[in-house]
């Protein structure tokens, strides 16, 4: 059986102002329908990469292929099959949620359901309300409802959940997983990384413009990063046990005279990895990488 191409192929991107290297020199794929995370600090240079495959910026140098073409000169009939939500967008907001959606359905030849997206993320009660009379909270979630009206084969969300409380962002994440299981592939940045951990087939960890560690969420970081931690109290202190069998670690302590005060088994998370993976990436980094101010 032939395997389909990667739905994005990066080879060596870079993109450079002046002297300040905002990408350097990153490379990844992303299959098919894959939900696929890109991590990093601000000034990392995700947002940076993710506009190049969108097509909204220029690269310095290195391929990109999406959906396979080159962004940088594709046309119409590309953009259509493409979903964005933006970190920020300029909706002037004179019309309400239903007749803004209502517009953009009409633009697709397969949209999904306006009724369906409006529940998807919260606004059912706001669906007669003009979008400038919504808080700010309440735009973001029109943002990512105009981003996946149109059933994209790709969609690219860029901190989609940003002033969503957590009852809206539980759904906006089961229309995400809906998307996912209808083959769309997804290319999400995020802050929050439970969100990376509960949406995400693989994640990538930018620091500095470079690719510091990519791989399915659960195998991220180094194998001894993911060694999870017992720690417990008796007559000579607090200690700390790192071990791949906490419950054979925890059965020991039970044996040797119940259970201690202040026992409990920690398993890293996707946060506690990705901070080393940073913290690493910083420390290796050189000591300065430009004065240029730049949104990477």
């Amino acid at each position: 059986m032939t395997t389909p191409p990667p739905a994005v192929s990066v080879i060596g991107l870079r993109k450079s102002y002046g002297d300040f290297t905002a990408v350097d020199g990153i490379s990844f794929d992303i299959a098919a329908g894959e939900t696929f995370a890109l991590l990093g600090p601000n000034g990392a240079g995700k947002s940076t990469t993710v506009e190049i495959l969108e097509g909204y910026r220029e690269r310095s140098g290195g391929e990109v292929r999406v959906l396979g073409t080159d962004p940088r000169h594709a046309n119409l009939a590309w953009k259509a099959r493409i979903g964005i939500v933006l970190q920020q967008t300029g909706e002037s907001g004179n019309v309400t949620v239903r007749e803004q959606l209502t517009h953009f359905a009409s633009l697709y030849p397969n949209p999904r359901d306006i009724d369906e997206v409006i529940a998807a993320v919260g606004l059912e009660l706001k669906a007669k309300t003009r979008i400038k009379a919504l808080s700010g909270g309440q735009r973001r979630r029109v943002d990512v409802a105009l981003g996946v009206i149109g059933r994209p084969e790709l969609l690219f969300l860029d901190e989609p959940t940003t002033g969503f409380d957590p009852e809206a962002r539980r759904q906006f994440w089961e229309l995400i997983r809906s998307l996912s299981r209808e083959g769309t592939t997804i290319v999400l940045t995020t802050h929050y990384l439970d969100e990376a951990a509960q949406l995400s087939d693989r994640a990538a960890v930018i620091a500095g413009g470079r690719l510091v560690d990519i791989g399915p969420v659960d195998e991220l970081g180094s194998p001894e990063a993911r060694i999870p931690i017992v720690r417990w109290t008796d007559a000579n202190g607090r200690h700390e046990q790192r071990t791949p069998a906490p419950a054979r670690a925890v059965a020991d302590l039970l044996a040797r005279g119940g259970e201690p005060p202040e026992l409990e088994v920690i398993r890293p998370s996707l946060e506690d990895i990705y901070l080393e993976l940073v913290a690493a990436a910083e420390a290796e980094a050189p000591a300065a990488r430009g004065d240029v101010e730049v949104r990477a």
